[in-house]
């Protein structure tokens, strides 16, 4: 804990406890000038004091939680009345092309909460059928090392058959952990495996053509302010992080009655 801030924070403690003999910053520099005071009431009131500190950060944390939810529900009211407008192009996706809703997410093959997320897009995909189609875009982190060359390798069969790309998607996540075991080979296994020519999916992969679309997808994502993955666009409202199904479904009902 930093020095000052548990001085502070301790010191505050005490001067609620203590009536109204000083002011909380004349506290506080008491304590700062002489710590030994600190260090005594601590040692003679350990348990009392540990226990007013757990429920002082409880307390933090709730109502922590509390502003996040509040900022969250803003942020959906806003953009729910002015909707993100990720660019989709030709790009490919899971489901059928007029859906009325339509999700993007920017992934990271690596990263373990976008593993969750997966299981989240394919319970959203199952509940809502023809009614949704999902975008998958790329965001691979730089403490991920075998994103980037995934990302490179999903994009590469994209361009080859988009129903090998689909494979491998699914084959990744379902296998996170060989991915981060095996590297590379894993990959290349994987591409191999879903019936790819491994040596044009390798020169693809160098091309200006993928290495541009996956900094696009990254540049897009910096604009929306989606900084970790998984990060998605549904219909338009932004949803940051490995959100529990009842959140895509809440913007999906809303987004579906909406459009009766």
């Amino acid at each position: 804990m930093n020095k000052s801030l548990s001085i502070l924070t301790i010191g505050s403690l005490l001067y609620f406890a203590s009536g109204c003999s000083q002011s909380p910053a004349q506290l506080q520099k008491a304590l700062e000038d002489n710590p030994e005071i600190l260090v005594n009431a601590i040692k003679k009131n350990p348990e009392k004091i540990m226990a007013a500190l757990q429920v002082a950060a409880q307390e933090s944390a709730r109502n922590a939680q509390e502003v996040a939810a509040k900022e969250q529900e803003a942020k959906f009211e806003a953009e729910f009345k002015n909707p993100l407008k990720p660019e989709l192009g030709t790009r490919e996706s899971l489901g059928v092309v007029n859906a009325p809703i339509t999700i993007v997410e920017y992934t990271d093959f690596q990263c373990p909460f976008c593993a969750r997320g997966y299981q989240t897009m394919e319970q959203v995909r199952k509940t809502y059928g023809d009614k949704v189609r999902l975008v998958v875009k790329n965001l691979p982190l730089s403490n991920h090392p075998m994103a980037m060359p995934a990302a490179e390798r999903f994009e590469a069969l994209m361009l080859v058959k988009p129903d090998q790309a689909w494979a491998f998607y699914h084959e990744i996540f379902a296998h996170q952990d060989q991915l981060n075991g095996g590297g590379e080979k894993y990959l290349d296994s994987v591409v191999k495996k879903v019936g790819a020519d491994l040596a044009k999916v390798k020169t693809l992969m160098a091309s200006e053509k993928v290495q541009s679309l996956i900094r696009k997808d990254m540049e897009e994502a910096e604009k929306f302010s989606i900084q970790g993955t998984p990060g998605f666009i549904v219909a338009g409202v932004s949803v940051r992080g490995a959100y529990p199904f009842e959140t895509f479904k809440q913007i999906i009902d809303r987004k579906l009655s909406e459009m009766e």
